[in-house]
């Protein structure tokens, strides 16, 4: 059977079904082909259930803290299995939320492995999709367009591969139906930090490494530091500027151990679990893709400011083009893509204008440059730093360590970036964005009246810092 559409999206992740959702809006017939389930990785092994298990052991460990509150609690037992309940009940009530959005704007679906076709008596170029439905029976899809957004999987070393007993990716660590008593972190980034911060909250012994001089290799270095302080002051192991030897994995009924390299020293390392969270490679193989012109560099998708791959009428978003490998950018990226197809207006996109945010405790946010970053850029920079210590909620919150700065350019006054460590950050990010989309400088953001007391506040206070205005301290 052959289907004829306006755009076809292989892959039903959060930038796929946003994009289709897009193109619907527009007035387009749409099929969005997926293999496992709508919202793919962000909501089922990933965004979703992870904040879920990090949210519950951020009450847990509040719980543990309760007497800073003036509150006496005893005989508090932490229920795993239930924390894991309440993550697969989010996620499935989520889950039913995007298949409603499917219905309501009259996009097919189909279950189903896609893979790219080249020009066939169905289609006079490549870009039609062959989908192997779940009852083993074919559809072909022949679009006008098509939009790859096949998304990634969690990148392996090799002699470190998940077992889903031992070595576990994050994957395999989402689904653990009962904490181990120790585990092993090999990567420092956003994944592996997220992971130490609730395993540690969960009362296991962790111990993360990271080849780079510090956690968070693409963040700024006052923020790195802040939070590598913290984790340890939790009881995290923190080893940074480490060599993990290939090959060194060795696996016990105790656990799992593995030889690294320090200050060219070799040491061994035991944990009764090890994670591995050292990114994310993009699925790009097995689609058929061969099929097609579509140019690849460094194991990701090419396409240009349009989201179009070199053949005109087939594009590529979110994970599988590289870049920030983060939902919310391929979301924009999918409507950007669709708008394009469309012929509706664009606006340029600035992936470094995207937040960043890691939802340790506490949580790390940012946008735009860092300072380091901005000076390699060729800016002359001024900065401006305010403490959580200095501001009233914070401290009501129990949450007084962290900071928030901004980096500036002397010239024009532009606010270049915005780097957050402190409670509730992730939420407080969107003003720095926004304010940069508009093109605000530091001064009008602090002339800004932010309520009181509100954590909000700590924004205009490092805006006005810029200028060494900041009223608080």
């Amino acid at each position: 059977m052959t289907i004829s559409c306006d755009v076809a999206v292989l892959g039903g992740g959060t930038g796929g079904y946003v994009a289709a959702i897009r193109a619907a809006q527009l007035g387009k017939s749409v099929v969005v082909i997926e293999q496992d389930k709508l919202g793919g990785t962000c909501l089922h092994r990933g965004c979703i259930p992870s904040k879920s298990l990090l949210r519950s052991a951020e009450v847990y460990a509040e719980i543990a803290e309760s007497e800073e509150y003036g509150i006496e609690i005893s005989g508090v037992k932490l229920a795993f299995g239930k924390v894991q309940r309440r993550k697969e009940e989010i996620v499935e009530k989520l889950h039913q939320g995007v298949q409603y959005l499917m219905r309501k704007n009259k996009i097919q679906v189909l279950k189903g492995k896609g893979r790219v076709i080249g020009p066939s008596i169905f289609s006079p170029r490549s870009g039609a999709v062959a989908v192997e439905l779940e009852d083993g029976e074919m559809e072909t899809v022949v679009p006008a367009n098509l939009i790859i957004a096949t998304g990634s999987r969690p990148r392996a070393i090799p002699g470190f591969e998940p077992d889903g007993q031992f070595i576990l990716s994050s994957e395999e660590a989402l689904r653990m139906e009962e904490l181990p008593a120790s585990m092993l972190i090999v990567g420092g980034g956003v994944i592996g930090v997220e992971w130490a911060s609730m395993l540690a909250d969960f009362g296991v012994e962790v111990t993360i490494v990271e080849a780079s001089d510090q956690l968070l290799p693409r963040e700024d270095k006052e923020v790195a530091r802040e939070l590598q302080r913290l984790l340890k002051k939790r009881g995290v192991t923190v080893m940074t500027d480490v060599t993990v030897n290939a090959g060194t994995s060795r696996v016990t009924e105790e656990g799992v151990s593995v030889e690294v390299t320090r200050g060219g020293k070799a040491e061994t390392l035991s944990a009764s679990k090890l994670l591995v969270s050292v990114g994310r490679a993009a699925n790009i193989q097995n689609i058929g893709l061969e099929n097609t012109d579509i140019r690849f560099d460094n194991g990701v998708i090419e396409v240009n400011a349009n989201m179009q791959t070199n053949e005109p009428h087939i594009y590529a978003i979110g994970d599988c083009i590289g870049g920030l490998q983060l939902a919310h950018a391929a979301s924009h990226e999918g409507i950007m893509a669709v708008n394009h197809l469309a012929g509706e207006p664009l606006h340029p996109y600035q992936p470094h204008l995207v937040p960043r945010c890691v939802y340790t405790r506490p949580e790390v946010a940012s946008v735009g440059y860092t300072e380091q970053e901005a000076k390699d850029l060729g800016h002359d920079v001024a900065t401006g730093k305010f403490p959580f210590s200095a501001i009233g909620k914070a401290l009501v919150y129990g949450s007084k360590d962290g900071f928030v700065k901004v980096v500036a350019d002397k010239a024009s006054g532009d606010i270049l970036g915005v780097q957050m460590i402190g409670p509730h950050v992730t939420d407080l990010i969107g003003e720095a964005a926004l304010a940069q989309m508009l093109d605000a400088t530091p001064w009008e953001v602090g002339e800004t009246i932010h309520a009181h007391p509100t954590l909000s506040e700590i924004v205009g206070e490092a805006m006005l810092a810029v200028d060494g205005k900041a009223i608080g301290i």
